[in-house]
């Protein structure tokens, strides 16, 4: 699950983070690294267990004594009764986090309340109940939409999930895509035994998320040196400091894997640029990268071309 644009993501910020800090210990930072990319994995397996929260709410509300017409009891028969969600409710790999962690969706029960109240009134439940069309695709495909609508770039949620812990600032974004993937790529037939998305796709990219992040320091002062021989018009120390940690962190990219196209580094750290740094970032990363780049092919010490 953990990808290579969240391993960007992370290693800026813990770079950012050992220079701010000012303790210096390489080790440290390592392990925070590490342990920042588990969260991520945590909040990935938290999100799926969101819906069947919703689903569980949902049988909570058939089970109490309260009067309820014929119209409400068919929307709750429909989410609890929905083939997705029995499905993911006792996956196996989704059970075994649940125990693991002791986490629930128990203490957010207002949360919970408010997306289901939202749910059971929005146009795509209604269209979806008017359908009739109670196969297992369409109850994965309403969780689908469902997600996409509700939960993803949901500000409410967002907040909460930030408050539960600081390692989940700026995650949910990219988690809730493998969200959406694992969604789709469930089968019935599977049953409870349907794979997740595992938290390293190899052990490829945990050595990526290791070596990128020790090239970053070790290299940076020669990093900053290139950096600055680069930069037109300007001091290094009215740079901001995010600007310089996320081209030193594309340099290390370029020169540590040779493997990956220049234009991918590129294109993806100068959108890094756009998102966590100011709004003129993206061209002034994009530029001095640019001039970064012709000074290392002139001085033989990068090989690759655009």
């Amino acid at each position: 699950m953990i990808n290579r644009v969240l391993i960007r993501i992370k290693i800026i910020q813990i770079v950012y983070a050992y220079y701010q800090n000012g303790s210096k210990n390489l080790d440290a930072a390592e392990k925070e690294l590490l342990f920042s990319l588990s969260k991520a994995y945590d909040l990935y397996n938290y999100l799926l267990m969101f819906m069947v929260a919703i689903s569980n709410y949902a049988q909570r509300k058939l089970d109490t004594r309260l009067q309820l017409d014929e119209q409400t009891k068919g929307k709750l028969k429909a989410l609890v009764e929905n083939k997705f969600i029995c499905q993911l409710e006792v996956n196996k790999q989704l059970l075994d986090y649940v125990s693991n962690q002791k986490r629930t969706w128990d203490n957010d029960s207002l949360v919970v309340k408010t997306l289901f109240d939202q749910i059971l009134d929005s146009e795509i439940f209604l269209e979806y109940l008017n359908a009739g069309n109670k196969t297992y695709e369409a109850d994965r495909e309403l969780w689908r939409k469902l997600y996409k609508h509700f939960v993803m770039d949901n500000e409410e949620i967002d907040g909460m999930l930030e408050e539960q812990s600081l390692y989940w600032n700026d995650d949910k974004a990219v988690v809730d895509t493998f969200v959406l993937k694992t969604i789709k790529r469930f089968e019935e037939a599977s049953g409870a035994d349907q794979p997740l998305l595992p938290e390293y796709k190899d052990d490829e990219d945990r050595e990526f998320a290791i070596r990128l992040f020790r090239r970053a320091i070790l290299n940076g002062e020669e990093y900053r040196a290139a950096i600055e021989g680069n930069i037109r018009n300007w001091d290094m120390e009215r740079l901001a400091l995010m600007d310089i940690i996320i081209m030193q962190v594309a340099m290390a990219e370029m020169l540590s894997f040779p493997n990956i196209p220049l234009t991918v580094t590129m294109n993806e750290y100068v959108e890094l640029a756009k998102h966590y740094s100011t709004h003129k970032s993206g061209a002034f990363v994009n530029g001095t990268l640019d001039g970064v780049i012709q000074m290392l092919q002139n001085q033989g010490k990068l090989l690759k071309n655009f």
